[in-house]
């Protein structure tokens, strides 16, 4: 194999559509592919969540959903960051996408969702204008749902006094932590990302939500050494070996998304969990073995219960961050896809 594998189960991602249309209980389910689908694949992911019933694609930019747009003729798309140019919003009507606006300057030709803001103190309109012809949707976005009830339970009261006059439109607020907590959020479509993927907007194991990660990243052992007392492996000598210990070493590194700050996280080798030890490396990384294993022993970096969530608590950072990471570079990772 080469240097990783990873593989995308499209099986995985329908099962978790599936999930949340069934939680949404009528409401619409909007796919949200941006950042080449959180690393999974921004085409594989809108087919596959399209199939199992999303009714629109959300991405963040322009070029985004003009590359959606080639492989997706008629699906509405529709593009939540800021259009900063008239040659963006000439494109995207001509593409026919649609766009979330946060000012009272609304393009004309093109399907508009005017962005109000009800607390991220981000993009979005402090008060509704008027809606014209073009406006087909009212937005906000969440700024605490996975960790603030409370905070959360304001901003949807806030949303719904101000878009109750305009309820012929379309009305969009639930990200995926809200689509799965808050109820009172789903209003007529949510826009889901992480959930999706099968990952958790908590940071907890998705199985609790009845979801199942659709990405599975795997390596091998490239060499096993066995390091005597006093001897270290990696960058500033952070491991060193209190007796003989024998090692691994995996042919990924920060360069391919398995990150620098991982030291101490878990992956499975052999079909057991070993520690990552000493410091990630631009290319490697080394594991604590019991005994000695074979060169080309399998590793399981993502997947197969090795969760993203767990990763993420060892590097103080989020799930999203870590898949986003994941270097696509087919000469560093060959990538695979499956349908379960």
């Amino acid at each position: 194999m080469q240097r990783s594998e990873l593989t995308i189960d499209l099986g995985a991602i329908r099962r978790n559509v599936k999930r949340l249309l069934d939680v949404l209980d009528g409401a619409q389910l909007w796919a949200v592919v941006k950042a080449n689908g959180y690393g999974h694949g921004a085409v594989d992911a809108a087919g596959a969540a399209l199939g199992a019933g999303a009714s629109l694609l959300c991405v963040a930019t322009v070029a985004e959903g003009l590359e959606l747009r080639e492989e997706f003729r008629e699906e509405r798309i529709l593009v939540m960051g800021p259009t900063a140019t008239s040659r963006e919003i000439a494109l995207a009507r001509e593409a026919r996408l649609e766009l979330a606006v946060s000012s009272n300057e609304i393009p004309e030709g093109v399907r508009v969702h005017l962005k109000l803001d009800t607390g991220m103190g981000r993009w979005g309109l402090s008060e509704l204008p008027e809606p014209t012809r073009e406006v087909v949707g009212l937005m906000s976005h969440f700024a605490s749902a996975d960790c603030d009830p409370e905070f959360t339970a304001t901003q949807i009261r806030r949303f719904r006094e101000a878009t109750e006059p305009y309820r012929h439109l379309t009305r969009h607020l639930a990200n995926s932590a809200g689509t799965l907590h808050f109820p009172d959020a789903r209003f007529d479509a949510a826009r889901c990302g992480i959930a999706i993927y099968g990952l958790s907007p908590f940071g907890a194991d998705p199985g609790d939500e009845g979801l199942a990660p659709a990405l599975h990243w795997a390596s091998e052992l490239a060499q096993v050494r066995q390091l005597g007392a006093g001897e270290s492996t990696g960058y500033g000598r952070r491991f060193v070996a209190e007796r003989p210990t024998w090692i691994g070493i995996v042919p990924v590194g920060y360069a391919d998304g398995f990150r620098r700050d991982l030291t101490g996280a878990e992956v499975r080798v052999g079909g057991e969990l070993r520690r990552v030890v000493g410091t990630v490396s631009m290319d490697a990384f080394a594991v604590e073995l019991e005994r000695e294993l074979p060169p080309g022993t399998p590793v399981t970096l993502l997947g197969h219960g090795v969760l993203a969530e767990d990763h993420a608590r060892v590097a103080g950072t989020i799930n999203y961050e870590l898949v986003c990471r994941i270097s696509s570079d087919p000469a560093r990772a060959r990538r695979v896809v499956l349908d379960s």
